[in-house]
């Protein structure tokens, strides 16, 4: 599983592993596959530990992996509703405002312009 973090992006490491892994899980060709263990990813990646716990976390609660105790972490093989799939769009969009300091009303706001415009 080829996972980049691109340095000169304002996106925080977290997020860009959780884009990544999220972009390949939706792929469909790695289901069942094992993620690198969390060291071994900081490791490879030039990131802390801390930063890969912390996306592993998100797209366990995301339902994207599934965490089976010292055996690893593995991609969910769940096709994935609509709904779902939506519900973790928009939990991404906002995490992405977060780290450009848009607040709620406004993120809100810019999706019904986006609507409006389609």
């Amino acid at each position: 599983m080829d996972i980049r973090v691109d340095e000169a992006s304002d996106v925080p490491a977290f997020a860009q592993i959780v884009a990544e892994v999220e972009r390949i899980a939706g792929a469909g060709h790695v289901a069942g596959e094992r993620l690198p263990t969390v060291r071994a990813l900081a490791t490879t990646l030039g990131v802390a530990p801390g930063t890969v716990a912390k996306a592993y976390r998100t797209l366990e609660a995301e339902g994207v992996i599934e965490t089976r105790g010292r055996q690893g972490s593995y991609v969910r093989d769940v096709v994935e509703d609509p709904e779902r799939a939506a519900r973790r769009a928009a939990r991404a969009y906002v995490r992405r405002l977060g780290e450009l300091g848009i607040d709620g009303a406004s993120a809100v706001e810019l999706v019904r312009e986006a609507v409006a415009s389609e």
